[in-house]
């Protein structure tokens, strides 16, 4: 197994060289031929994927899991969609980001290059597998994908299909490798090859992250989990909070931008929560609230401090009644993950406090945390949500698949 991965990776690192320099025109052929062949395959990755859901099934995987890991019609065109999205987004590859001279005469120019290798170790959904070649291949990386085992016939139909379409404009297939090996030992074996990837982006699970965390001696830019808040204001308008809450937790309960804690400020808790957690116990989702939402909401079960904490990617919601914006502001910074938060308010002022003191990627007012997301940010697609501060921060598009590298031009100066 171990001299397979790293032969992979070694074709992988090898191909990167020749899509560094592939014109935009080759990359945009390339990825508009991918999304014809995707909708051209649809009923073969549709079979490959119902294999997986059956596995899925049989090993009693959670539904909001089964969710994530099928693929439908529609899926499949927005797969296709993104792709052809990216096709039609800005080269950011040899973009001048400055350009300046010194007062020797010497002239240096910023430019953007791609990153080289990334390593993209993810689990569960199979749309992710061209969403991600698709991105790669835009910003001029060469990509080594590692699925999860529970979309294993999924993903290796897919990236079939995109490697046919590389061969047809003559880029190398080694521009998108994949590891078709699905123990926990193949992903150890990934980190450790520092000399052939350059970065590490894991989209999954906490014992993902935490394991190539541990694990890894290849920088990682992480896709951790989505402990997301909406936080409803003494000044909210209740027909938006009510539309809004609802959205973030029902649209796709399975996504790391779904709510998964509801805070509400005390002075409009006994207005705004009976009728909110009643549309959410119709909609089967079990609520777990504080004292003081049991006591303005019964049918709740107590929450724990673990709740607080907790990504459910289900349908649980924790609830809990807060005395002041400050209390809100200070619970998602104590408990939240640094990925997506909400404030529903009318009040400006309140709004830009609660934007200027959350320390998160994304910040909506009066918006669903579900639009945290690269394709409703008008990036086409994304690499993954990261929820690290370093290089990359929310949805990774293809200016965040860059680095960039200095060129200077001379004319014959030496330093005194």
């Amino acid at each position: 197994m171990e001299k397979t991965i790293k032969r992979i990776v070694e074709e992988t690192k090898k191909a990167s060289f020749v899509l560094s320099h592939a014109s935009t025109k080759k990359k945009n052929a390339a990825l508009n031929k991918m999304a014809g062949l995707l909708e051209r395959n649809a009923k073969l990755i549709k079979t490959a994927n119902q294999k997986d859901i059956r596995y899925a099934k049989a090993k009693k995987l959670a539904p909001a899991l089964i969710d994530r890991l099928a693929l439908n019609d529609k899926r499949i065109k927005a797969m296709t969609d993104g792709l052809r999205e990216v096709a039609a987004l800005k080269d950011p590859v040899g973009e001048v980001i400055k350009k300046w001279q010194r007062p020797n005469g010497l002239e240096i120019t910023k430019v953007r290059v791609p990153i080289g290798v990334i390593g993209v170790i993810y689990e569960s959904r199979p749309n992710v597998t061209a969403d991600i070649a698709g991105l790669c291949l835009k910003s001029g990386n060469a990509v080594v994908l590692r699925g999860g085992s529970e979309a294993i016939n999924s993903n290796l139909a897919i990236v079939n299909i995109l490697r046919q379409a590389l061969d047809e404009v003559s880029l190398p297939q080694g521009v998108l490798g994949f590891i078709e090996f699905t123990r926990h030992e193949a992903v150890k074996v990934l980190l450790k090859l520092n000399k052939l990837i350059d970065l590490i982006i894991p989209r999954g699970g906490e014992r993902l992250i935490r394991t190539v965390m541990e694990n890894s001696v290849i920088p990682v830019i992480k896709h951790d989990k989505g402990v997301c808040h909406t936080y409803i204001d003494k000044e909210a308008d209740l027909k938006k909070a009510e539309a809004i809450s609802f959205n973030a937790k029902m649209n796709r309960p399975g996504t790391c931008n779904a709510m998964e804690t509801l805070l509400v400020h005390q002075d409009i808790a006994e207005r705004f929560l009976p009728q909110m957690l009643t549309k959410f116990k119709d909609a089967k989702v079990e609520i777990r609230g504080c004292a003081k939402t049991q006591n303005i909401f019964p049918a709740v079960k107590p929450a724990s401090e673990d709740d607080w904490h907790a990504e459910y990617l289900d349908l649980i919601l924790a609830v809990k009644v807060v005395k002041n914006l400050n209390e809100a502001v200070s619970h998602i910074n104590t408990y939240g993950s640094r990925h997506s938060e909400a404030i529903i308010t009318e009040n400006e002022e309140r709004a830009e406090f609660f934007l200027e003191r959350i320390d998160s990627a994304c910040l909506y007012v009066n918006a669903s945390t579900r639009f945290t997301d690269g394709n409703q940010f008008g990036l086409g697609a994304e690499i993954g949500i990261s929820t690290s501060k370093i290089h990359a921060r929310g949805p990774m598009g293809l200016e965040e698949l860059t680095s960039y590298k200095y060129l200077i031009r001379g004319d014959g100066q030496v330093r005194e």
